[in-house]
């Protein structure tokens, strides 16, 4: 398959993201707990998607899974990209617990995120003939993605008015309660 295709996958699957995982937070009906579950069943679905499928990938291919066994330097950085994900994810949660809603907090994700990449990407590996090399649109993207992020969260559309609790909804309630 083309390389693009997987990209786009990417941008549908991390697209829907924060608003599948906010909606799984709310659904759990736990306010002090709710987003600590729904990244219990993320980290298994990771488990599921990460560890599992790569097994079975890497079996087919007639490759070894015993990962104990990799070079050092792709073992250590593979897992360090594991741990800061995970740690991504769960600020995600976190923010969404501190009142951020998930257009709000994905855009700031989405925006910040490529920027922090290309930083840490030249810094990493520095291009032929140093930073002068550096085209000045590469600067404005970074500033461009930096403003996007910021005005997707200063003009958010505002959310709707929660909808009055009706006489038989609160009746409903009453009757699973045990109140009448």
């Amino acid at each position: 398959m083309n390389w693009l295709f997987y990209a786009l996958l990417t941008v549908g699957c991390w697209g829907v993201y924060g608003v599948f995982l906010h909606s799984g937070t709310l659904g759990m009906a736990d306010p002090a707990n709710g987003r600590i579950k729904a990244f219990l069943l993320v980290g298994l679905a990771y488990f599921l998607t990460a560890v599992l499928a790569p097994l079975a990938i890497l079996a087919a291919n007639g490759s070894s899974g015993a990962f104990w066994t990799y070079p050092s330097k792709g073992l250590w950085w593979s897992l360090l990209a594991g741990i800061v994900g995970a740690i991504g994810a769960l600020g995600v949660l976190l923010a969404f617990g501190a009142k951020g809603t998930p257009a709000v907090v994905m855009a700031i994700v989405f925006a910040g995120a490529p920027v922090v990449n290309a930083i840490v990407s030249i810094l990493q590996h520095p291009p032929t003939g140093g930073w002068g090399a550096i085209k000045p649109q590469f600067f404005l993207g970074i500033a461009l993605a930096a403003v996007g992020g910021c005005l997707v969260m200063y003009y958010k559309p505002a959310a709707a008015p929660a909808k009055p609790v009706t006489t038989v909804t609160q009746a409903a309630a009453a009757a699973q309660t045990g109140n009448h």
